[in-house]
């Protein structure tokens, strides 16, 4: 259901390939099934609580009263449980909820960027800075933009993932430390200075 703090979120696509990115996109979150999550053709179960639901229904309507498109989805369905469609949202303006805040849940905000450049400084532009992809045939391209995403992971040509062996954690508003890999333990370590002289 997009609960995941490393779920992709935002999307920055560049021009000549964003009406197809676009297209694929809604074709497949519409193809999503919703329901009861323990069922094998569930794709989308319920949202954790009436809370989450209520808040990420409320962003998406304050960023479509701001000028926001809904393309799929869109608002909270009647009935019981705390479901949201998959949603895909373009066109959204700075300032809006879409654009400023962390949406938990499944919808995706797709911007259009003239270059790779622009994304990555799109994608600064957030007070978020967890972990990010780039999904590029150039991987020394990729090293290049990965140096200058400001944030704690970034993941060439593949989704962002939690990995036991490698440290784990944001910068900004998405936190401070790492967890996870030798960085992580070295989180739960005293160490003692001994100075002699």
């Amino acid at each position: 259901s997009g609960q995941s703090c490393i779920a992709a979120k935002r999307f920055f696509v560049e021009a000549p390939v964003y009406d197809a990115f676009v297209a694929g996109l809604v074709a497949r979150m519409e193809a999503l099934a919703m329901g009861d999550p323990t069922r094998a053709d569930t794709a989308v179960g319920p949202l954790a609580r009436a809370d989450l639901r209520s808040l990420l229904d409320t962003q998406v309507r304050g960023s479509v009263a701001a000028g926001a498109r809904v393309l799929c989805g869109g608002s909270a369905p009647d009935g019981p449980g705390y479901f949201y469609p998959p949603t895909v949202l373009v066109d959204i303006p700075a300032g809006s909820p879409a654009a400023d805040e962390e949406l938990f849940g499944p919808v995706a905000a797709v911007w259009r960027v003239a270059s790779a450049e622009s994304a990555v400084d799109h994608a600064n532009a957030s007070r978020f800075g967890l972990s990010a992809s780039v999904w590029t045939a150039d991987v020394d391209r990729a090293r290049a933009l990965a140096r200058r995403l400001e944030t704690g992971g970034v993941f060439v040509n593949q989704f962002s993932y939690s990995d036991p062996r490698l440290p784990f954690g944001g910068v900004k508003d998405s936190g401070y430390g790492r967890e996870l890999g030798t960085f992580g333990l070295m989180e739960f370590v005293n160490v003692q200075t001994l100075s002699i002289r």
